[in-house]
């Protein structure tokens, strides 16, 4: 209550699933509502709402819509005019999208109002009474995503233009073309069926474009071009013409279609995204007359909202609510929140943890290494601390982002390679978060699937994890109080579900997963495997083990699915009752994965993953950097730089998403790929880099856009490039690193005759004391009035704790210096004075 008073209403069970809750104020002002089950709080919760007197004649307004709401769906409140006097009523909300607002007025003094919000964020309502707030107004409403499912496609359209000149290798070049208003975007360099070297890009203003073509940082001949762009070419939104009944209302189950006309709308990309409660397959049609048909398959009723952009702008009337109605599939939502606190900071020299559950996996088959910020790579140790339960070991020398790899039989195991930070954190937010996992894969009915989620490196926050499909999910929840948490959920019914896992109501990277769960094993669970290969398979050999059937009765079938995503049929021949032999042929090198089921449902360890070949590529060893990882402005081309030197070749794909499209290239450089883009709308972007379908270290990037908006922006769009690399050697001489020491040499203790006074031709002996000086590396050297001395041992005798011994040949005082790393240690340099013996 107002006063901080705790209150408790009234709960009534209605008997169909639902609870009343009823409360009678009895103190005005701001109230709070806290409504929690099994101690944790509901959507929403807690609610707030204001409490004014009946008789006190003002304007008053109360509802959910007033607190907290669903993007997609009516938010409601109600006003109370009675005995108000005289007065217009205004109403407004703004927010990150436009929110159609509906009033009816209910003749009992009091008004009816909705308004749909169409994008996820933070609302203000105002509501005014004769030009002037009433209390409380503006209300604040927190408009959440959950739920909602979003579905897009982008089809492309551009000018192309012939530059006139010809090129016989164009792999090393990139272009970019800079309009009169000096907006600079990356375009695209193809070779014309004339052999002359072409352009293609978006126009997006009329005037003189200039096109600067290089060759590794160098224009090549006659660059900078000189072209023209007519007003018919610059896309223009208000020039599409939309239609069809299907952007009004739609079915659940059937393909709703609409058509769009581009014909005088110039070129530009069209883009495409439906949102709502299910995810709408959406079919595109070029009907090759500037005409496209588009249709979308919701399965779940209810409002979606229908983004239409064309050359960035939304066209006329987009967002478009559709209001869905029909029979829903009777999916199941099961959702569990937990708050995580943000783990202390780890210190140069402390004993660092990083754990792991990986159910069926032996220790043996498991190594771990870690690079330091300044590469130096060192194995690490992996303790087995409860069964499938296990945690990498290591002890840092340097502060900053140290990466994490670790492998099963020479393959990272999900969620790998992992970043770690030493020292505070530079970066935190959902896009930090990783999870993986055998239950983020495949499932079985009343089984545990199970998988990790690392929050380390995210900070504190709330952590919620969702798992939607044909019945309803029993999630266990296992905090491991280091940054990490293991979770498994059990269903009922096969068929495919999703699992939603979101930090802060953000979702996490690749978040939902799509799982498809199978019947129970049953017979497959008697299925073995012999005679694996562990290694030395080829490319285009055959490879070939062994099945034990054990006396299961049904069929077997085996497909293997190659690194770049090719599916191919395995050759399955009976050798007795009991035992096939399963054979493939690999078509090229790396990671293959090979499903073998029984009865259509997976066999215990199925897929298998094979290693092809030599397969050197390892996103561990790839890093990105530039000036386009750090804070960027809008209509101002950035880049940065994929380092894949010593990471091998393999499959680079980079991904931004964002408030706008950007128009991005990739092209090879000496030290890797260089990746240039130009973002359009300020705000967050985040670029997501794999390597071989693995996150690189500090994967997904989050960039800070300013600036002014040169297009329209959006909730989220996506652009992306895919490369093939090459393999890459760094040309820079491998030199050893400093490790970055903490240490106070002030602490350092030493003692002994050597210290004060030597004798000629026998050792003289001193100790030193470290224990409490932190790690460094200790010098001792000695000079007389001619020569150095003799020689100087040191000894290491445990715990930082060392023994110095020297020899002397020449009568005369001679200095010590002592040191622990560059600093002096207490009485350094000393005086030593030399004697007979």
């Amino acid at each position: 209550m107002p006063s901080g008073v705790i209150d408790r209403p009234t709960i009534v069970d209605n008997h169909d699933g639902t609870v009343s809750i009823r409360y009678e104020p009895r103190e005005e002002g701001l109230h709070e509502l806290h409504v929690k089950f099994n101690q944790e709080q509901v959507q929403g919760s807690p609610f707030r709402f204001h409490v004014d007197m009946l008789s006190s004649g003002y304007v008053t307004a109360y509802g959910p819509g007033l607190v907290h709401g669903v993007c997609g769906e009516p938010c409601n409140f109600t006003v109370t005019t009675k005995d108000a006097g005289a007065g217009g009523l205004s109403l407004s909300v703004e927010g990150p999208s436009k929110a159609e607002i509906g009033c009816t007025d209910n003749k009992d003094g009091t008004v009816s109002v909705s308004y749909l919000p169409t994008a996820p964020g933070e609302y203000k309502v105002g509501v005014k009474f004769a030009d002037k707030h009433i209390k409380g107004s503006p209300f604040t409403t927190k408009v959440t995503g959950e739920g909602r499912k979003r579905s897009q496609i982008s089809v492309g359209s551009s000018s192309e233009v012939s530059l006139k000149v010809k090129e016989a290798d164009i792999r090393n070049l990139n272009a970019s073309i800079h309009a009169p208003s000096g907006l600079e975007e990356p375009c695209f360099v193809k070779k014309l069926p004339n052999g002359h070297l072409g352009i293609s890009f978006t126009p997006r203003e009329t005037g003189e474009h200039s096109v600067s073509v290089k060759r590794q940082g160098k224009h090549i001949a006659n660059s900078p071009f000189k072209i023209q762009v007519g007003d018919k070419e610059v896309g223009d939104s208000k020039k599409v013409k939309v239609s069809g009944s299907a952007l009004r209302d739609g079915k659940t189950h059937v393909d709703n279609s609409f058509t769009i006309d581009t014909r005088n709308a110039g070129y530009g990309g069209l883009s495409l995204s439906i949102e709502g409660p299910s995810k709408a397959d959406i079919q595109c049609k070029d009907n090759s007359d500037g005409t496209l048909s588009v249709s979308y398959k919701p399965t779940e009723p209810g409002y979606y909202i229908i983004n239409l952009k064309f050359a960035d702008h939304h066209v006329d009337g987009s967002p478009y609510t559709v209001k869905v109605s029909g029979e829903g599939s009777n999916r199941q939502t099961e959702r569990i929140k937990k708050d995580r606190e943000a783990v202390p900071i780890t210190e140069v020299g402390s004993n660092c943890r990083l754990t792991f559950k990986l159910p069926g996996v032996s220790p043996f088959d498991l190594t771990a290494c870690v690079s330091s910020p300044s590469g130096i790579t060192d194995d690490a140790e992996i303790t087995d601390i409860e069964e499938y339960l296990y945690a990498v070991n290591f002890v840092p020398k340097e502060l900053g982002v140290h990466t994490v790899s670790v492998r099963y039989k020479d393959v990272h195991i999900p969620g790998s390679p992992f970043q770690f930070t030493v020292g505070p954190l530079r970066d935190f937010g959902a896009h930090k978060v990783h999870a993986g996992g055998s239950g983020l894969e495949r499932g079985e009915v009343n089984q545990p699937n199970e998988f990790n989620i690392w929050t380390r490196e995210a900070g504190a926050g709330s952590l919620s994890i969702s798992v939607e499909g044909p019945s309803k999910a029993e999630i266990d929840f296992k905090d491991r109080k280091d940054g990490s948490c293991h979770v498994s959920y059990v269903l009922t019914e096969p068929g495919e579900y999703r699992v939603g896992i979101k930090f802060n109501d953000q979702h996490i990277p690749d978040s939902p997963y799509k799982v498809y769960v199978t019947p129970e094993m049953a017979e497959a669970r008697k299925i073995e495997v012999g005679n694996m290969p562990d290694g030395g398979l080829q490319v285009d050999k055959p490879v070939s083990f062994i099945l034990h059937t054990n006396g299961a009765k049904g069929e077997l079938d085996a497909k293997a699915i190659s690194p770049s995503g090719l599916e191919d049929d395995c050759f399955l021949s009976p050798i007795d009752d009991n035992q096939y032999a399963l054979r493939f042929v690999p078509r090229e090198n790396g990671v293959h994965s090979l499903h073998v089921k029984f009865n259509g449902v997976h066999i215990p360890g199925s897929p298998f993953r094979v290693r092809i070949g030599r397969d050197d590529s390892d996103p561990a060893a790839v890093h990105a950097y530039g000036n386009g990882l750090k804070d960027v402005k809008t209509g101002h081309k950035t880049d940065f730089i994929v380092d894949t030197c010593n990471a091998g070749a393999g499959t680079l794909a980079v991904t931004i998403d964002g408030p706008s499209k950007v128009s991005m290239d990739c092209t090879e450089v000496e030290e890797g790929y260089k990746v240039r883009y130009t973002p359009l709308a300020p705000g967050d972007y985040y670029i997501t880099v794999k390597y071989n379908g693995y996150h690189i270290v500090g994967s997904p990037f989050k960039i800070r856009c300013t600036g002014d908006t040169v297009t329209e922006p959006g909730t989220q769009e996506t652009s992306s490039v895919v490369v093939e690399t090459v393999q890459k050697q760094s040309r820079r001489p491998s030199l050893p690193i400093m490790p970055m020491f903490k240490s106070d040499a002030s602490r350092v203790q030493c003692k002994g005759m050597g210290l004060k006074k030597a004798y000629l031709h026998k050792q003289n002996t001193f100790t030193v004391n470290a224990q409490d000086a932190g790690n460094n590396i200790l010098y001792v050297g000695l000079h007389g009035p001619k020569n150095p001395s003799e020689e100087v041992f040191i000894k290491h005798v445990g715990h930082n704790n060392y023994q110095v011994n020297y020899q002397v040949k020449d009568r005369g005082d001679y200095v010590l210096v002592c040191k622990w790393g560059d600093e002096h240690i207490p009485g350094s340099p000393f005086k030593v004075d030399v004697a007979l013996g």
